[in-house]
């Protein structure tokens, strides 16, 4: 299945926990779309979330976003891990 990262900007007053709460989120319901949320960080100085997603599409993964919490990203990039 491609892996794929997807980049967001962390809306204004946006806090770690709710981060937490909307990965969880991702993880109910990603079934259904085929998805594997797999890891997600964060770099709060430049307020950027990175996720990690198994998925048959870039739009499947956007799907899960956006039915789990509405956070969709501003780039999906498919990546291939490297040895």
């Amino acid at each position: 299945m491609p892996l794929y990262i997807d980049v967001h900007t962390v809306p204004a007053g946006l806090k770690m926990e709710d981060m937490m709460q909307a990965h969880k989120a991702d993880l109910q319901a990603q079934g259904p779309h085929d998805v594997s949320y797999l890891r997600y960080w964060v770099d709060e100085d430049e307020g950027k979330i990175f996720c990690l997603v198994e998925a048959p599409s870039a739009a499947a993964a956007s799907a899960v976003h956006r039915e789990a919490h509405g956070l969709v990203a501003d780039h999906i990039y498919q990546v291939q891990e490297g040895c």
